[in-house]
């Protein structure tokens, strides 16, 4: 294949989907008309996207014309959450429906999801979804059982280990569980040109064009714009490659936040591309597709998230457990059944993903799960026959640089210091900046945080570190019943 043309490559890695669809079908999948009552389903996830990096969420300097305008023409939320504050364990709660009180992964390095692990594209595709992952998984490298193939999905390109998913220019992918090479970066490093997210975007339009009807499709689109090459710029390369700055060349920033802010850009010009491709198809009508981030702004590859005030006044950033680091960007767009220009205060999280799209799709909801349906917030709870379900609480942990835990309850955030496990409190209705510990004035709500903490994880080995970033995890005790 080393060969290859970039439009030849596409030609073969949508050729899969193409595979995967028509095994779809010979395996009774729902068709025609049953189908298209349930919505196809897309899920964007950016890499380390700031709550405050959108128009939309305020942001006055990086344009973001076209995620603006899916938030004016549906449901934005104040109030949503990733499932951790580094990736991999946000992409777990993501695909498990579990927190990471009870998530196989907890912690960026070696870990990966099991066989016995069910994910949300494997109850979409018993359920007769097309599905596909298109960009960085994260969750499990070739070698282990947690691959896309082994967990739901027909189609799958991109990366699989997260450390090498820094690299925008690699010379491989991979397709099905399997490395291909990318045409153009075969070469020495300073010379390769083919920008990984613009394959995904490539590959993600593609997917949907040959989209007939027939099944409904599950697509998750995890870009890794606008994260750091944190490897290359260790070792003295650009620590925020994008192949243009544009629009933001002349500006009087300093090179780093240019290319940070022209990364954004580009995802935005993208997203606006599969919005027009699902409209030109007349799909829209049929389609929810969500937009979100893994969590909070990096501060790496040269970029200081205080420069475009990434974090939209909130405290902290990636690695934190305050707001800045958890809580993220969340649009739901899905013309004629999301009324336009609403705004959404609902408390959810990414475990609550699984239950959402399985009511959505007809299929199974494993019990047992910590995310609840937030379908009713979505359609109206008229439209979903039921009431909106809240959270009790919202419970994380991370043990990178220390082990730590959070807890949102109500207006109620509590935080814990990692060396010394004092706990910090904060009303965030009237400080949401997290500025003022109030723990000494509200015994009562410290105890009932305390409690939460301790009945809301299950054991784990907690990984050996070999670093701030990265981790080994030897063993790892099963979660129990719930």
């Amino acid at each position: 294949m080393e060969g290859l043309t970039r439009r030849e490559w596409l030609r073969s890695a949508t050729g899969a989907a193409a595979a995967g669809m028509a095994a779809l079908s010979a395996r009774g999948a729902l068709a025609g008309e049953a189908a298209a009552m349930r919505p196809n389903i897309v899920l964007i996830v950016a890499d380390d996207l700031g709550y405050g990096d959108l128009g939309s969420y305020g942001q006055l300097q990086i344009q973001t014309p076209n995620l603006d305008r899916m938030a004016h023409e549906g449901m934005r939320f104040t109030q949503a959450y990733a499932g951790s504050t580094v990736c991999a364990p946000s992409r777990c709660c993501l695909m498990t429906g579990y927190d990471t009180g009870h998530a196989r992964i907890r912690g960026n390095g070696l870990q990966f999801l099991q066989a016995d692990d069910v994910t949300v594209a494997q109850e979409l595709q018993a359920a007769g979804y097309t599905t596909a992952c298109i960009g960085k998984w994260g969750l499990g490298d070739a070698w282990t059982q947690g691959t896309p193939p082994k967990h739901g999905f027909d189609l799958s390109f991109g990366y699989l280990d997260q450390i090498h998913a820094h690299n925008y220019y690699p010379s491989i992918l991979y397709l099905n569980g399997r490395p291909v090479p990318i045409p153009g970066n075969l070469g020495p490093l300073d010379q390769r040109k083919t920008y990984s997210d613009d394959l995904f975007t490539a590959a993600a339009l593609q997917f949907i064009k040959r989209q007939d009807g027939t099944n409904p499709f599950f697509l998750y689109l995890p870009y890794t714009i606008p994260h750091a090459d944190t490897v290359g710029s260790w070792l003295g390369a650009e620590g925020l490659p994008v192949p243009s700055e544009a629009p933001y060349t002349n500006e009087p920033w300093p090179h780093a936040e240019k290319n940070y802010a022209a990364m954004v850009t580009r995802m935005d010009r993208d997203i606006g591309q599969i919005m027009q491709t699902l409209q030109d198809r007349g799909l829209a009508e049929n389609t929810l597709v969500l937009f979100t981030s893994d969590n909070g702004p990096h501060k790496e590859g040269g970029n200081n998230p205080a420069f475009f005030y990434s974090s939209g006044g909130l405290r902290g950033i990636k690695r934190d457990l305050y707001e800045g680091g958890i809580r993220v960007p969340l649009i739901a767009w899905w013309p004629g059944t999301i009324a336009p220009k609403q705004v959404s205060n609902l408390q959810c999280a990414f475990w609550d993903f699984f239950p959402t799209f399985t009511e959505l799709a007809g299929a199974q909801t494993p019990a047992g799960l910590d995310g609840l349906s937030i379908v009713p917030e979505l359609i109206g709870e008229q439209a979903a026959g039921r009431p909106q379900e809240h959270h009790e609480y919202l419970y994380w942990e991370f043990d990178e640089l220390g082990f730590r835990q959070a807890v949102r309850m109500g207006d109620w955030k509590a935080v814990t210091e990692p060396r010394t496990n004092v706990l910090e409190l904060y009303d965030l209705a009237t400080d949401e900046g997290e500025t003022t510990n109030v723990a000494d004035q509200h015994p009562d709500v410290v105890a009932t945080m305390r409690s939460i903490m301790t009945t809301a994880r299950t054991p784990f080995t907690r990984p050996i570190h070999f670093g701030p970033f990265k981790s080994f995890q030897p063993t790892q005790l099963r979660r129990g019943p719930r």
